[in-house]
């Protein structure tokens, strides 16, 4: 298997914040996001410089990206990094959010990772997506396939391309029934953000600046050689760096438990057989919501595992599709089954 590690791509960044801790500190800050969104940097370090030495978390945070950036100052990962750190310290969670990324870009994961597990419970998708990663490969920190596949179905669901690239190469090796542990967690993480989230970041945030944030691109390896099937086959991931290393690679990690049975086909419900049939499950505007109805489906529906999901996309328009189905009747017996499960179902010739 591919590695599913990333980078994080240089010009990724949070939001600057206006607001300090006394009146006119705020005004201050204020004054110097304004100057930055006027393409005026220098007189922004000139605003923010003298309140973040003054121990302003706002005005660190900001010097911070200015020198993640490189607007008004030279560019420094190391000062960033320096000027977030101290806007943590005192509280400031976007500083700690962009501290545990720009550690893990400049290589230092394993510093970065306790940053970036509390950014992921804050719901940052990019954290989310980096931790994952390390849960299911099991690199620094225990492997833990339920909750590495609900970070990363949290992190698609924000829009993270990367992270729904990582779930299909993810559904190859975890077993369904941890993949539906998975996204029932994903499902509680989501309730607690709405609930808790808001409260955690009080500050307003302007953009640092117009461009696009870019995404984390994933490295590229050579695929692993997979393992020989078995009566009872164990998934296995291949643990190699995502990045040219001098450590040797660790040895293969196994999964947190060995696969479960596939439930037999209900007598109800035509056996999986080839044919010219399918039926079409529904569309959707983005693929994890396919890749979650399929998964919900498959726990509820006796038999659906058994048949191949086919989930493509045209248009812009994502569609789910189980088969192949030898019949018309075979088809429409399927579609009863899944509408009984609450989803909509068509029978399709293909």
């Amino acid at each position: 298997m591919k590695r599913i590690w990333g980078m994080l791509a240089a010009g990724t960044m949070l939001g600057l914040t206006p607001f300090g801790l006394a009146g006119a500190a705020r005004a201050d800050v204020k004054m110097g996001v304004d100057a930055w969104q006027q393409g005026d940097y220098a007189k922004a370090i000139g605003v923010w410089q003298p309140l973040a030495q003054a121990g302003d978390p706002d005005a660190q945070f900001n010097m911070g990206q200015a020198y993640k950036l490189g607007r008004g100052v030279k560019a420094d990962p190391a000062a960033a990094i320096d000027w977030y750190r101290k806007a943590a310290k005192q509280g400031h969670s976007r500083a700690e959010d962009n501290l545990g990324l720009l550690m893990f870009q400049q290589g230092d994961r394993a510093g970065a990772f306790p940053y970036l597990q509390r950014a992921a419970e804050r719901g940052e998708p990019r954290a989310q997506y980096i931790v994952g990663t390390a849960l299911f490969n099991g690199d620094l920190t225990a492997k833990n396939w339920v909750r590495a596949y609900a970070l990363m179905t949290r992190a698609s669901d924000s829009g993270l391309a990367q992270a729904t690239a990582s779930l299909r190469q993810m559904d190859k090796y975890i077993p369904q029934e941890q993949r539906n542990d998975g996204i029932a967690m994903a499902r509680s993480i989501a309730r607690q953000g709405q609930s808790g989230l808001a409260a955690d970041e009080p500050r307003q945030a302007a953009p640092v600046s117009r461009d696009a944030p870019k995404p984390i691109r994933s490295a590229e390896l050579p695929p692993s050689t997979p393992p020989k099937p078995k009566p009872e086959p164990k998934p296995q991931a291949k643990p190699a760096e995502a990045a040219p290393s001098s450590k040797p690679a660790p040895p293969k990690p196994t999964p947190v438990k060995a696969a479960a049975a596939k439930p037999a086909p209900s007598p109800a419900l035509p056996k999986p057989a080839s044919g010219g049939w399918r039926v079409q499950i529904g569309a959707f505007s983005v693929e994890a919501r396919a890749r979650t109805l399929w998964s919900q489906l498959s726990a509820k529906v006796s038999g659906l595992s058994g048949y191949q999901p086919y989930i493509t996309t045209s248009g812009g328009v994502t569609r789910l599709q189980a088969g192949p189905l030898a019949s018309s009747a075979d088809a429409s017996r399927l579609c009863g089954a899944i509408k009984a499960a609450g989803a909509e179902c068509m029978p399709r010739k293909m």
